[in-house]
């Protein structure tokens, strides 16, 4: 079986870039930045279904993104998080957090409704993420 992304996840996010083991997307709520990282290992619900290399390539880009994020987004905070209970798919969130967003200090997660992107919002946060150096993914 070949790799498909969740459908949740494609209705939720836009794709923003890839590498040869993952995408790498951003949540429709212009509220954080809220990147996402999705292994494209068909099947793997939990860390642990990577192989190991995959594992540590996934950790390292995580820790790589959560310090671009915090650096570029002069973030208090940085919240990584694999939860999966609704989307089983293999993913990590990579939340941007500050004192001053409306779900702090709580989880982002059912706080409220999204505050989608439009279409310059979007393109800015685009234009944010090319100024983080290093990312481990080809942007789109």
């Amino acid at each position: 079986m070949a790799f498909a992304l969740d459908s949740r996840l494609q209705r939720d996010t836009f794709l923003l870039g890839s590498n040869d083991q993952e995408l790498l997307l951003l949540m429709n709520d212009r509220r954080y930045p809220w990147f996402i990282i999705v292994p494209t290992q068909d099947g793997a619900s939990e860390w642990f279904d990577l192989p190991e290399p995959d594992q540590a390539t996934l950790h390292r880009h995580c820790v790589q993104l959560g310090a671009a994020v915090h650096t570029q987004f002069h973030c208090e905070k940085v919240n990584i998080a694999a939860l999966g209970n609704i989307v089983r798919q293999m993913h990590v969130h990579i939340i941007g957090r500050h004192t001053d967003d409306p779900a702090w200090p709580g989880p982002v997660w059912g706080h409220s409704a999204a505050i989608p992107y439009d279409k310059p919002a979007l393109e800015q946060m685009k234009a944010q993420l090319l100024k983080m150096k290093e990312l481990p993914f080809t942007l789109q």
